[in-house]
């Protein structure tokens, strides 16, 4: 069955809080690309988003966070880690942190890793479904090795017939991946090289 396609805006928003409470897949904008989340509690969800996908299970998936608050419930902020939040959260950065004890996060939405990673994004709906629902595993609205959805009719064009519900927001507001920051050691390390150059994460770190 094809997905339901309803614009992004309260209604359906609401509309897809009720699905994700229900253990299904749902599409939605954000700041970069179009993703596909589960709520983090659904029996099988993740094997599920993972199915959706032809994702391999052995790959990490990043939490979306409606808060600072939030992040600090699942995720170790170091001093650094706090730092680079509060300066380009929300926004195109992704921290890696500790587990945060008693966080207790499936091992397959970790890829068997201690750490977690997470961000704020600059999109109100996956802060809003965030909101009601805890931290959204969310991965990008694709097929693996296919090009990222970047309006609704993408999503529906990959994934349509394997999501329950996508949220159609207009074109995605940005094209560059976010920066990946590891700050579960000593020292953050910049992973990846994204919306943010590395020099500010490097500035924004040593304050």
């Amino acid at each position: 069955m094809t997905a339901r396609l309803l614009p992004d805006g309260t209604a359906g928003r609401a509309a897809a809080v009720e699905a994700l409470r229900r253990g299904e897949l749902v599409a939605m904008p954000t700041d970069t690309v179009y993703g596909v989340g589960v709520a983090l509690d659904a029996p099988d969800g993740l094997e599920r988003l993972f199915a959706a996908k032809d994702r391999a299970l052995d790959r990490a998936i990043v939490l979306l966070v409606a808060d600072l608050a939030q992040a600090a419930g699942v995720g170790v902020l170091t001093p650094a880690a706090r730092a680079l939040a509060e300066r380009f959260w929300p926004g195109g950065l992704t921290l890696v942190l500790e587990q945060a004890p008693g966080a207790s996060l499936p091992a397959v939405l970790t890829g068997g890793a201690r750490t977690i990673g997470l961000r704020l994004p600059d999109h109100d709906c996956p802060r809003v479904l965030a909101r009601d629902l805890g931290p959204l595993p969310v991965t990008s609205a694709n097929l693996s090795g296919q090009p990222d959805a970047r309006d609704a009719a993408g999503v529906l064009a990959q994934l349509g017939e394997r999501v329950a519900l996508v949220l159609d927001g207009g074109p995605a507001r940005g094209s560059v991946p976010s920066t990946v920051v590891d700050c579960s050691g000593p020292e953050p390390r910049v992973l990846r090289v994204g919306a943010i150059d590395q020099g500010e994460i490097e500035a924004a770190a040593r304050q």
